[in-house]
């Protein structure tokens, strides 16, 4: 088996920010809007101005978690600048990767980005919710949908970074093709730690990577 690796595309840059294992590898995400997408099927009951449903149903999956890590790619061009990319996601038993969550960090430029990824399969039209603690739900569309995945971006202001630094848990929401709401849980611990240290070492990344990938083939075997 081979990584299989959330990806993302900011201005050019492309980065492995969190890694699980097994199935083949992940196709890219891009960060512009994606051409039109199929129709997804619509639940039964529909969402007030298409926000998720309260209520999630059923319980959350176990998962195992990649750690917080934070990596700063450069692209290819001479006088490229720098993209910080702050995340981590959970992955079932078999490996497969089924939330991920990434703070974007363009250098040089005020806005910052959460971008947040559900399971291929979900209902497009009534977008995505997340929710940190107790505090206000914060909706957002679907900007793509990958073989990673379907991507939602939000707008990453002071005080939603601030609220993750403190925060205990991020929960991000979605509506599956049957009509279901899922809601799964991104643990916030050392996530202030990682997003204010230093970028982990390539090398390092790549360790991190071949460990856990390890983990994922003996849990398999």
């Amino acid at each position: 088996m081979r990584h299989r690796i959330f990806v993302t595309v900011v201005n050019g840059v492309r980065a492995c920010v969190v890694v699980a294992a097994a199935g083949v590898l992940m196709s890219q995400a891009f960060a512009q809007a994606p051409k039109a997408q199929p129709k997804a099927p619509v639940p039964k009951t529909q969402p007030k101005g298409g926000e998720a449903p309260q209520q999630p149903q059923g319980e959350q999956p176990k998962l195992n978690f990649s750690p917080w890590t934070k990596v700063c790619p450069k692209g290819q061009e001479a006088n490229a600048k720098a993209v910080c990319l702050t995340g981590r996601d959970g992955a079932v038993e078999t490996g497969l990767p089924v939330v991920a969550a990434v703070l974007i960090e363009p250098e040089g430029e005020p806005r910052k980005t959460l971008r947040v990824t559900l399971p291929l399969g979900m209902a497009l039209q009534p977008g995505t919710r997340v929710v940190i603690d107790e505090g206000q739900p914060m909706t957002a569309p679907y900007v793509i949908c990958a073989g990673n995945g379907c991507m939602a971006d939000y707008e990453a202001s002071a005080e939603l970074v601030t609220n993750m630094k403190k925060g205990k848990g991020l929960a991000v929401q979605g509506v599956n093709g049957a009509g279901q709401v899922i809601s799964l849980q991104l643990p916030l611990e050392n996530f202030a730690k990682v997003y204010d240290g230093p970028a982990t070492d390539p090398k390092q990344f790549e360790e991190m990577q071949r460990k856990r990938f390890e983990e994922f083939q003996k849990k398999a075997q």
